[in-house]
């Protein structure tokens, strides 16, 4: 396996930090600790640099919130500096990992993502009679930071850089009720990656010491087909195993073997062999949504750009499946209003 040496540099190179700033604010520039970062860019960065060059660099407090919407769940923000740094340092390991990350692995990667996943099922459900399809439960809550470290040193032979991942990663220890050296905070750039990175050699080890053709990663939720049934149930204790190594486990409702006639809920979709549509519950949320920014839109408290705006990535999600009578039906039955104008 390749080593890689000096990686630090070039985490904190000028232009790296500028560029790591541009993927930072995207969709963030009208939050007030963004703003004021971009007001005095140059210095804010010159200031990162000479921080992350004298190893003096420390993670700022997260902020921690709950979302509902698909499932609750803990979200924490770092402060935003802290997001240029990780933007930096993914800009530098990213091109390292992702050589080595198999195929079918979609989350956080360029040209990949849920619709790409999506579409390889779809190709793969054509080819075999069952699936497979598991959860691990608490992934990210999980994660053990040594392990982690461990696997990113197998690549990386820079001491100082090193230093600023275990600095990243151990960042979660200050979260409100966390577990020493265990768990990534949901949010991070670098959560994502580094869940890449975890599970990679449980990837490699099912494409090829078990030489498996149709499995599909994302995150922490995957898929494996075939047309042997039993074979699937055996797999399944196989897998159980292999991720105990790691300190992980499959969610004790979430590991069914079916056949893929039944058709798959998979990247918020359910897929079958000829067709794929909407989960009913991303169709529910999404008028809820609807009808959300509509009152607010008619209360005056957003844009008709912010509603745009909102309203894209949804749109964007559902085009790819059967969906057209559906989103038709929806933006006829509700108007976007001020109030007070007249019909």
């Amino acid at each position: 396996m390749k080593t890689h040496k000096s990686l630090l540099p070039k985490v904190w190179e000028f232009e790296n930090l500028w560029l790591a700033a541009q993927k930072a604010q995207k969709g963030k520039r009208r939050l007030p600790e963004v703003y004021t970062f971009n007001a005095d860019l140059e210095t804010h960065l010159l200031q990162l640099q000479r921080e992350l060059k004298a190893g003096t660099w420390a993670p700022g407090a997260y902020r921690d919130f709950t979302i509902y919407e698909p499932k609750r769940r803990l979200i924490s923000a770092a402060p935003y500096r802290d997001r240029v740094v990780h933007h930096a340092v993914y800009r530098v390991l990213e091109p390292i990992f992702d050589s080595m990350f198999i195929y079918d692995s979609y989350a956080c990667r360029l040209g990949k993502g849920t619709h790409a996943a999506a579409a390889r099922y779809t190709q793969f459900c054509r080819q075999a009679a069952y699936v497979l399809k598991c959860d691990i439960e608490k992934y990210f809550d999980s994660v053990c930071h040594d392990k982690l470290l461990l696997e990113i040193g197998r690549t990386v032979q820079d001491d100082g850089f090193m230093e600023l991942m275990k600095r990243i990663i151990e960042s979660n220890n200050s979260r409100q009720g966390a577990i020493i050296g265990k768990g990534l905070p949901i949010g991070n750039l670098t959560s994502q990656f580094f869940a890449n990175i975890y599970l990679n050699r449980f990837d490699h080890w099912l494409k090829e010491d078990l030489r498996l053709r149709f499995y599909i990663r994302y995150v922490d939720d995957f898929v494996i087909l075939h047309d042997d049934k039993r074979y699937l149930h055996q797999l399944r204790r196989a897998i159980s195993g292999k991720l105990e190594e790691l300190h992980l486990r499959l969610h004790p409702k979430k590991q069914n073997v079916f056949p893929v006639s039944e058709g798959c809920d998979f990247m918020g979709y359910r897929v079958w062999r000829n067709c794929r549509r909407l989960r009913p519950s991303s169709g529910y949320r999404a008028q809820r949504r609807l009808k959300n920014l509509a009152k607010r839109f008619s209360e005056g408290e957003i844009q008709i750009q912010e509603v745009r705006q909102s309203l894209m990535g949804w749109i964007g999600h559902a085009r790819h499946c059967d969906s057209k009578e559906l989103r038709e039906s929806m933006f006829q039955s509700i108007i976007f209003r001020r109030s007070g104008v007249a019909r």
